[in-house]
């Protein structure tokens, strides 16, 4: 017998972070409006005043019965709280999925996006949702499989939304300090990041490009077919709020063509750009599309081309997981 959508509760674990408001957001808009929802987060958060389907609500903290007669819980939160209460959420039977990158590669964990992933791992009940970095990586490798490449390459920017409402607000108050020639608050990042681009933040702060880019990795690797080309990854700071952007570059045939390049990128899921709105963190923002901008050959040495991606890095894989879940409806 199937279970009617409003009597579905959905548990979203991570409720106050920018991911959690966007998933809920999109959650609210989609098949699952009327669905019981259940929001918990960390302790420190726990009390605030919110809505879920039209009506208020109130972000709990994690107890034993947080997640009892959840059909499926999204963990939207840090990777550390996902850690820390996956055990809890997995003995209730509910189906997971998890956005915060924790997942991402474990034995057992499906890595799932629209058009790329098998139809068979509907029958999982661990899910990965890579991050936007990931998946333009991982689908520009896909659409580049069939013309062989020699190696492909990607630098991820990574801008400061990655470490939440703490990571935009110490943006925003360096740049005013520095425009003020005041001496600015380091406490998120111990660096200076407005203004700068970085391979590493202070040894003092919490957050961590090295981690983010072993979990972008993982995402990537769970996201290639068997025998597919592994990429190369870096990952770097920009002084920006929002937006994935990548810059990826492929050494292919010397007699490759960028218009059949173009094509094969629009079959697996790009979406281009004209040479008047060049793909940015700008232009992608509140989209749920990956944007892309033609290939461009590298005139220096035949057969490589260079990539130039953007995407919302919140409501992108916020949407990707609205579809897994409507899918599994099915």
């Amino acid at each position: 017998m199937t279970v009617p959508l409003e009597s579905r509760r959905i548990v979203i674990a991570g409720a106050s972070s920018l991911l959690g408001v966007d998933l809920k957001s999109l959650l609210e808009e989609s098949r699952f409006a009327a669905s019981d929802f259940r929001l918990v987060d960390e302790e420190t958060v726990a009390g605030t005043l919110t809505e879920a389907g039209g009506e208020a609500a109130v972000i709990r903290p994690v107890e034993e019965d947080s997640f009892d007669k959840a059909w499926v819980v999204f963990f939207a939160g840090s990777s550390a709280f996902t850690r820390a209460n996956l055990a809890l959420a997995k003995h209730s039977g509910a189906i997971i999925i998890d956005l915060s990158g924790e997942l991402a590669g474990q034995p057992e964990v499906a890595a799932w996006l629209p058009k790329l992933s098998d139809p068979s791992l509907k029958s999982a009940k661990l899910f990965a949702i890579p991050s936007a970095s990931a998946e333009i990586i991982a689908r520009l490798v896909v659409a580049l499989s069939s013309l062989k490449p020699s190696a492909i390459s990607g630098v991820v920017f990574q801008p400061v939304s990655a470490a939440g409402k703490p990571g935009i607000e110490e943006l925003e108050s360096q740049t005013g300090q520095l425009l003020s020639f005041q001496s600015i608050g380091k406490q998120v990042f111990d660096a200076q990041v407005a203004y700068s681009m970085l391979d590493r933040f202070g040894p003092s702060s919490k957050q961590s490009l090295s981690t983010s880019l072993a979990s972008i990795r993982r995402e990537v690797q769970a996201l290639l077919p068997a025998g597919a080309k592994s990429p190369a990854v870096q990952l770097l700071h920009a002084p920006v709020f929002y937006g994935a952007t990548v810059a990826a570059s492929a050494f292919l045939d010397a007699n490759a063509e960028a218009s059949n390049i173009a094509k094969l990128c629009a079959d697996v899921g790009f979406a281009f750009t004209d040479d008047s709105a060049a793909p940015s963190n700008v232009s992608s923002a509140g989209e749920m599309a990956l944007q892309l901008a033609p290939p461009t050959v590298d005139p220096s040495t035949p057969g490589a081309f260079w990539f130039w991606a953007a995407a919302d890095n919140l409501r992108l894989p916020a949407s990707n997981a609205v579809k897994l879940a409507e899918s599994l409806l099915s």
